[in-house]
């Protein structure tokens, strides 16, 4: 596996336009992780709370609690 150092100066020696699309392709990726994290997590929340094991809040609350 190459380091952190051996990647970036591969990247280096690529032509600019290979670097964007890098950058736009990672990103995308990036975004994307994200968004199934966030799937994941809305998924699990709304399971607990059909469990009973959360309630619903409003935002005032739960700023409230946020800020105790």
């Amino acid at each position: 596996m190459k380091s952190y150092g051996q990647v970036l100066d591969s990247i280096d020696a690529l032509p600019d336009e290979q670097q964007e699309s890098l950058v736009d392709i990672v990103r995308k990726r990036l975004a994307e992780r994200r968004r199934a994290a966030l799937v994941k997590s809305v998924g699990a929340a709304r399971k607990e709370f059909k469990a009973g094991k959360l309630r619903s809040a409003n935002p005032s609350e739960i700023m409230r609690k946020i800020l105790a």
